[in-house]
């Protein structure tokens, strides 16, 4: 498929280092009529850094250390992806399982609990292949979109983290290409203009949810990065 064309620019306020990872996951690009443009779109910005996980960890083996530093210079985490079974991509869901730690992202650390993304803010990009109505109790996913979305925002909270109020393009396989662009374009503008949104200003910083070391699992064989909500 060729590449959406936008109208994007890159900033002209002097911006120099990146304040804004974006972290794009799609596991076939080829096929991505919307959420290849927005990562085009993101890449064309100076102070956002792109992370396009299928083609840097193809493996499936995520570099954490170089993840881990990438999010603590940002302001704002952008996970851009496809919804898939209600959910995130797989090599997303992984990324989160290893780079999230526990004593790093959240609960206690070596120097206190995980403070590392506190106060930074999180926003969640999304695309569906199901139209807006199909998300409603009458149609054939059965809820509204927002039922889906408790798990972004308690990942956010965990780790102290605002979560934003999400865009979310509906019927990505049938919407008119107009509608695409138009998607796009405002994609780009917000990420420019972040943190200068008028829904922020009333929006409260949420509190980290402390998970306490006994809590843990005390098997041996736990790995140091295993996710909170993981079953032994």
């Amino acid at each position: 498929m060729d590449s959406l064309l936008t109208t994007t620019e890159k900033p002209t306020d002097g911006a120099v280092n990146p304040d804004i990872y974006v972290i794009a996951a799609h596991p076939a690009w080829r096929e991505s009529r919307v959420n290849r443009p927005l990562m085009e779109a993101a890449k064309a910005l100076s102070r956002a850094q792109v992370q396009d996980l299928y083609s840097s960890y193809p493996d499936y083996a995520i570099d954490v250390p170089l993840e881990q530093a990438a999010l603590e210079r940002a302001r704002l985490v952008v996970l851009v992806h496809p919804v898939q079974w209600y959910s995130m991509p797989p090599l997303q869901k992984l990324w989160l399982d290893d780079v999230l730690s526990y004593g790093w992202a959240y609960g206690e650390g070596e120097e206190g609990r995980g403070r590392a993304l506190e106060g930074k803010d999180l926003w969640l990009v999304a695309t569906t292949g199901g139209p807006e109505e199909s998300y409603h109790p009458q149609g054939y996913n059965r809820y509204f979109f927002d039922a889906f979305l408790p798990p972004y925002e308690q990942t956010a909270a965990l780790c102290g983290m605002r979560f934003l109020p999400p865009l979310v393009l509906h019927g990505a396989h049938t919407v008119d290409r107009q509608t695409v662009v138009s998607h796009v374009e405002t994609f780009s503008q917000r990420l420019q203009s972040y943190p200068d949104w008028p829904e922020l200003e009333d929006l409260e910083q949420c509190a980290a949810c402390v998970v306490p070391m006994r809590d843990r699992s005390k098997a041996p064989d736990e790995s140091a990065n295993a996710n909170p909500m993981g079953a032994s």
